[in-house]
This record gives C-alpha cells, structure tokens and sequence, in this order.
C-alpha cells in the first residue's frame, strides 16, 4: 500500500514538473511575443532610416531635431522635436506599439498649426531608444515624466498637453497619475489606450490563441515581473487614473475591437479629474478615430486644450 502511494507522488510529482516546466516556456514565448517589437516582426532600429514616410510624417521627420535623453535606468531614449518660435506651448506625444515618432506627423502637423512646440520621444524598445522590452507604457510612463522635465527646464514657462495613441494613449493616462510630473502638465489627450495591461492581453489571448488567461497569462506576467521588474496586472490606467488631478479628454473609436470601445467607459469612470471629457467616434476602428471624422476629432481636441493652455504666439 505505502509502496504504490509513493509511486503515485512520485508521478503526480512529475506531473507537476513537466507541468510548471510547460508553463514556463510558454510564458516565456508570450513574453517574447507581447513585449518584443522585433520578436513580434514590428520596426526595428536598423531600418529606422529607410522607412518610407509620407505627407506629414515626411515633413516632420525632415524639420524636427534629435533630442536625447537618459532614463532612471540607464537607457538612451531618442525623440523628435519640432521647434515653435515665440510660444510656450507644448504638445508630447506618444506613438502606439511598433510604431515610432516619425509616424505621429499627422498629429503633430495639427499641433503645430495649433501654435505648439512638438516633442515626439520613442518608447524604449522603439526606434533609436534603447531597451529589449517595451512595457506598454509602464515603464514608459518615468520616461515621459523625465521628458516633460527638460521641457520644463528648457522654457519654465512651458504649458504642457500629453497627447498618446493607442500604446501611447495608455502611456499618457497612466504618467497622469504620477505624483511628481511637472505642474506645467496642463491637461491629457488619450486615444483608445487599455484600461490595463493585463485587460487588453487577456483579449488578445482569447482572440488570438483561444486560450484562457490562466493560468497562461499568469505565467506570462510571473516572467516579465522576473525579466523586466514588473507585472502586467501592476501596469493598470485604471489605477492611476485614480489618482489623476489633471483636465483629460478620452477618446475611442466605436468599431475599435482591438482595445475594445468598453473599455472608453472603464478608464472615463476611474478617472478622478473634476474636469473629463469623453469623445466616441462612430465608424472607427482601432486608432482611426482621426481618419474616420477629422473635422469633429480635431475640433474636439482643439477645444479642449486651450480651455487649459494659453492662446499666446
């Protein structure tokens, strides 16, 4: 009796190995997978130079400058900035997942009309900036907080709107939340960011592998929090929104599948702003909200912002 007890222990023991050593490489793979821009077959820092832009992203990556910037952990981040004679304000703006500056030019062609300066950083990972992992705009969050920073120093008169896109959208939402951005900051745009990180992976791991969040997700977020320092469910919008003080204008497309239009009311409802607004684009897919109706997208945005930062020349 003792002896078949013990062989059964020893196979649920085994069981249990392979099981975890499964889990494990899966996890690992979905790190890979989520986090690796290259890994995931986006734009790479060595073809950076050769891509083929166009209309405002043509005429922004010709006019603006590099800037460069060292993070709290030692990467070199680049960014694109368009210079405004005689005006203190400011428009940073966040690219989305594999994207990089020189693809933002549409908005910040509409900026600069708008009588901004116009400063587009990489997310690490992204483009010239260093680091092997984005962390959809966790990480990134310091860094924009960091950004802002020189601005500041650069012109302390500087009026500030953060503006983000999808990955650059959850960015922006989450750097709201922080308690040390520079009080120049004056209001948010966001564009169909996550509500989480671990809320939009788990979609996208329905929708693209049918398969449950865990313990496969769990796993996942065990080793980027062992790999990278932190956790898909620590990497909230909602949370740090909570503690958001800051004017904010949310919007999203109704057709956005991708980041699912829900969550437009998930993130609206945990920000703690007095002062938020809410934009729904009817038609628009994922991050084609200014595409679809740009007219009303830039009216909206335009209105917005000077509620809160200064008209001067």
């Amino acid at each position: 009796m003792k002896k078949g007890w013990k062989i059964a222990l020893a196979i649920l023991a085994v069981v249990v190995a392979l099981a975890a050593v499964g889990l494990f490489f899966v996890g690992n793979y979905l790190f890979h997978f989520a986090l690796d821009p290259q890994a995931g077959g986006m734009l790479s820092t060595e073809n950076v130079d050769d891509l083929k832009l166009e209309g405002d992203s043509a005429w922004f990556a010709e006019n603006s400058q590099d800037r460069w910037l060292t993070s709290h952990d030692g990467l070199k981040l680049h960014a694109l900035y368009l210079p405004r004679e005689d005006s203190h304000k400011y428009a940073v703006i966040c690219h989305g997942y594999g994207s990089t500056p020189q693809f933002g030019g549409r908005y910040a062609a509409e900026f600069y009309k708008m009588g901004y300066h116009v400063l587009a950083p990489a997310a690490r990972a992204h483009e010239r900036s260093e680091g092997a992992y984005a962390s959809m705009g966790w990480l990134e969050r310091r860094d924009i907080v960091a950004w802002v920073d020189t601005l500041v120093e650069q012109d302390p008169q500087a009026e500030i709107v953060l503006f983000g896109v999808s990955m650059g959208g959850a960015t922006v939402m989450m750097t709201a939340g922080e308690a040390d951005l520079s009080p120049c900051v004056k209001c948010v745009v966001e564009d169909c960011g996550y509500s989480s990180v671990w809320d939009e992976f788990a979609g996208q791991l329905k929708e693209m592998f049918g398969l449950p969040t865990f313990p496969v997700l769990d796993a996942a977020s065990l080793v980027t929090q062992v790999r990278a320092g932190w956790s898909f469910r620590e990497a909230s919008a909602v949370e740090q929104l909570k503690k958001a003080k800051l004017p904010m204008l949310f919007i999203h497309g109704e057709e956005d599948t991708f980041v699912p239009y829900a969550m437009l009311d998930v993130v609206y409802g945990a920000c703690a702003s007095p002062e938020k607004e809410k934009l729904s684009v009817p038609g628009a897919g994922h991050g084609e909200a200014s595409w679809e109706d740009p007219e009303g997208y830039w009216t909206a945005v335009e209105r917005f912002v000077e509620k809160y930062i200064g008209t001067q020349e």
